[in-house]
């Protein structure tokens, strides 16, 4: 669900979160709100030429996702700014891998939130990455970074698989923070990647990582810098 028109302050310069071979990400002051609300704008037009196809593929590919989710205040809701270009919310929290979370009751919140994106007909399939979520101030998760997000029309077997891999991503997390706290269903589930996942890791990833580090030098760790900011 997008939120109406609004539009960047104009006496608040947007402040770069990051910037690399696939845009700008920035946080934006939205003029109307009050108290104070901020936006992150991702403008993937500012992407290097070669990777602007991909990029632009990416943003379309997030608005989708985050369009067909009901509001959410566990992750961003689409903006579309008055100047014609979409945003997120500005999600507050602390990444996971700063804020290391030791409660049982954050991961538990955490399946039920990964629970609600699925019903909603979204799939995130970037939960292995600690920097995507959020220990916010009251110790509840929250999601952030939905570029590869996926809000198939049908459900079928594939957004089933996918489905499961973000529980189990969300469940290795468990495992590294508080691993005594694993149920036994929970364990069978971490011991059985998807046939998908177990292709991925022999034979994409590799090629993943050879392309991303040693030809583009870049290493997606969106949300590591950003959530620095108050």
């Amino acid at each position: 669900m997008q939120q109406q028109a609004s539009s960047p302050s104009a006496d608040s310069k947007p402040l770069i979160l990051k910037r690399d071979l696939f845009g700008v990400v920035e946080r934006v002051r939205l003029a109307e709100a009050s108290p104070p609300a901020y936006a992150v704008r991702r403008d993937p037009a500012r992407a290097r030429w070669w990777t602007r196809p991909l990029a632009l593929w990416l943003a379309r590919r997030e608005n989708r996702a985050l369009g067909a989710l009901p509001p959410m205040d566990a992750v961003p809701q689409l903006i579309r700014l008055s100047d014609g270009s979409q945003a997120r919310s500005w999600q507050p929290g602390v990444p996971m891998h700063e804020a290391r979370p030791r409660d049982p009751a954050y991961f538990r919140a955490a399946f039920r939130l990964v629970c609600r994106l699925h019903r909603a007909g979204v799939v995130h399939n970037d939960l292995a990455k600690e920097a995507n979520w959020l220990v916010r101030e009251d110790g509840s998760p929250a999601l952030i970074d939905f570029q590869l997000a996926w809000a198939p029309r049908r459900r079928g077997r594939l957004f089933r698989s996918l489905g499961r891999e973000d529980i189990r991503h969300m469940l290795k997390h468990k495992r590294y923070y508080c691993a005594e706290y694993l149920t036994a269903r929970e364990r069978a589930i971490l011991a059985r990647p998807a046939a998908l996942s177990r292709y991925w890791m022999r034979l994409g990833k590799p090629v993943y990582l050879f392309i991303t580090r040693r030809i583009f030098n870049w290493r997606d760790r969106e949300g590591a810098g950003d959530r620095q900011l108050p």
